[in-house]
């Protein structure tokens, strides 16, 4: 069975164009049987679903709860958690990398790097690649994590080929995934798994057996890095004084959060 790793919707993305139950249908048309929903640092998308959605509609669609959360220094991580599971840090963006994988390995939880050799700030090895008193640092990371995607439609061939290669290395199952924003990138790349995986349980269990894990699909041309060329450095140089200051906005509340779970389980 098809599922796209990597969806964003317009109720849990802010730069989402589409509904989630827009993305279902268009999924579905194309074949796919589930998705993994991973809004930036948000479950709105999937509340959406679960919520407004669950139990009217789309009873033979998989929806997978999850999230892209961004880090203070790895750049982008995939993270699901098993049903029924809710921390709230998981929307509050800005932990380090080792803290996260801490946090989602304690609670039962699988995670992995999105798009690892991709934009600087977004990616955990672009963002690091040339501070070399981070280097062992994520090289002694890399380990813990559960799986890596490999695949991104949104990425170059020569990217993607990269983050196989890391995979490879470190023995990960790989997932592949749109990255969807837009309509017209919605199932450009998929995740074959098995038809049992029917919830986030599931498909933690099937993972944590580090499985071959079919993925692929095609490249998206319509990303902001293709419309616009050069000019797109500037937007990537932008984003870390964003990811800076909105780390810094929710470092109350995230401490506070941080602080709970450290007294409940690590």
């Amino acid at each position: 069975m098809k599922f796209d790793m990597h969806c964003h919707t317009k109720e849990g993305s802010m730069d989402g164009k589409v509904m989630i139950e827009e993305y279902i249908r268009t999924l579905k048309r194309k074949g796919f049987g589930g998705m993994l929903v991973s809004d930036h640092d948000s479950y709105d998308g999937y509340r959406e679903w679960k919520n407004a959605i669950k139990g009217r509609a789309h009873q033979d669609f998989v929806v997978l709860k999850g999230v892209e959360y961004d880090t203070c220094d790895c750049g982008h991580i995939l993270v699901i958690m098993p049903f029924g599971v809710k921390l709230k840090i998981l929307e509050l963006r800005g932990l380090p990398g080792s803290i996260l994988v801490k946090i989602v390995h304690a609670y039962g939880g699988i995670l992995g790097p999105a798009h690892p050799y991709g934009e600087k700030f977004m990616s955990m090895i672009s963002t690091n690649e040339r501070k070399k008193k981070y280097q062992q640092r994520i090289a002694q990371l890399l380990p813990q994590f559960d799986f890596v995607e490999i695949f991104n439609a949104c990425e170059s061939a020569e990217t993607n080929a990269k983050a196989k290669r890391l995979a490879e290395k470190f023995n990960k199952p790989g997932f592949g995934g749109s990255d969807a924003h837009r309509l017209n990138c919605i199932g450009k790349a998929y995740t074959e798994l098995p038809d049992t995986i029917r919830s986030e349980d599931d498909l933690i269990a099937y993972v944590k057996t580090c499985p071959q894990i079919e993925c692929g699909g095609e490249h998206y041309n319509g990303t902001t890095k293709d419309r616009i060329g050069r000019l797109n450095m500037v937007l990537v140089d932008s984003f870390y004084f964003y990811n800076k200051l909105a780390n810094g906005w929710r470092w109350r509340k995230r401490r506070r959060e941080l602080f709970d779970i450290i007294e409940k389980k690590l």
